[in-house]
């Protein structure tokens, strides 16, 4: 019964995907002589976690009953209070954690107060789905370094524009809201400026529900113009321009004025970006995830470099022949030397196929 309730906590977590971050999606459920008669979870950053919702919502008291908990309920003082003295307080029975929380202000301690003040706890139901539930989270605390997605889409013979550059449309209009599903379950999107000069993006979340992400352009000599969709609007997501001291001050004056953030990044191979030390740099302004949309030397740069975590790739029915490629030139002459991924999920959304994989031997492994 312990992985039935879990389950159903499970879902209910999913709910808070793109509004609790950075705190985790939880979900919990209260279980009295073998009924539920709560449940709740993380909705939003700032607001109730899942156990205060669940206790908030009870058809009846909860003394004596069983939490299920996606994850170890928090044990320090954030944006709320402590959920495991509001567990001690209700005179829960017993309570049942998916997996610990990394996070070393809450790890084992939330557990260790529950059994000190005699309540039984049951640790690693379903743990394995709990800890992917958030493998965003869990990334970004032990490493402090964001969680990053990438993201293209292309023709089936491989090319994400014709040679003369052209792109819109390669994929379905259901891929295309999928596109805006997934910039909204991202704290960050990120392009290259050759992308804004050529498309001239907004980057925002409109054609589904969601909260648009911070959009972060990587742009060394800020070539980008002040007239850019995507430096406007500043109030529904803010704009983060990485550059480089190749970068006119003039141009970052006139910029931060907009009330655009400029971020200075020294400069690794090839006078490119250092991206290792801009993920630090991101991670350090609270960034725990980050989807890379393009283009083709952003996506390559990340590849090059195994600094992302999740691939995914929407392929459409559609032959182009010569064209732009996803992934340039990684320097790799053996397949022995390939990098190599774990396909996750293969489903389709309207006409095309989206391929989801995890990278096998990323430069900033999670520690289990």
């Amino acid at each position: 019964m312990d992985e039935f309730f879990m389950k159903r906590a499970l879902k209910l977590a999913r709910k808070g995907e793109g509004w609790a971050s950075p705190n985790p999606m939880v979900g919990a459920v209260i279980v009295k002589e073998g009924k539920i008669i709560g449940e709740g979870y993380h909705r939003k950053f700032g607001e109730n976690h899942a156990e205060i919702n669940a206790i908030e919502h009870a058809s009846e008291s909860v003394a004596g009953a069983t939490f299920y908990v996606t994850l170890e309920p928090c044990s320090h003082y954030g944006k709320t209070p402590p959920c495991v003295e509001r567990i001690v307080d209700v005179k829960a029975s017993r309570v049942v954690i998916g997996t610990t929380d990394p996070n070393p202000l809450v790890s084992g301690k939330g557990i260790k107060i529950l059994e000190n003040h005699g309540i039984k706890t049951t640790v690693g139901i379903l743990e394995e789905k709990c800890r992917a539930l958030n493998e965003k989270y869990f990334k970004f605390i032990e490493t402090r370094i964001p969680f990053i997605t990438l993201k293209y889409a292309q023709t089936i013979d491989g090319r994400i524009a014709t040679s003369t550059g052209h792109s819109r449309w390669i994929s379905s209009g259901p891929s295309l809201k999928f596109a805006h599903k997934l910039r909204s379950h991202h704290d960050g999107v990120l392009v290259g400026v050759g992308t804004v000069l050529k498309d001239d993006p907004d980057l925002t979340v409109r054609l589904v529900r969601g909260r648009s992400p911070v959009r972060i352009v990587v742009d060394p000599e800020l070539k980008i113009s002040e007239d850019a969709r995507i430096l406007q609007n500043q109030k529904k997501s803010r704009t983060i321009v990485v550059s480089t001291s190749r970068s006119a001050g003039a141009k970052r004056t006139l910029l931060e004025e907009m009330g655009i953030e400029i971020l200075v990044i020294g400069e690794g191979d090839n006078n490119r970006v250092d991206l290792k030390n801009l993920l630090i740099e991101l991670g350090k302004r609270e960034i725990s995830s980050i989807l890379v949309e393009g283009g083709s030397k952003i996506i390559t740069s990340f590849v090059e470099e195994r600094l992302f975590d999740r691939m995914v790739v929407i392929t459409a029915p559609k032959i182009l022949g010569k064209g732009i490629e996803a992934i340039g030139n990684l320097g790799i002459e053996k397949m022995s030397d390939s990098i190599g991924l774990t396909f996750e999920r293969v489903y389709r959304k309207g006409k095309d196929i989206i391929i989801e994989g995890l990278i096998q031997n990323s430069k900033f492994k999670i520690q289990n």
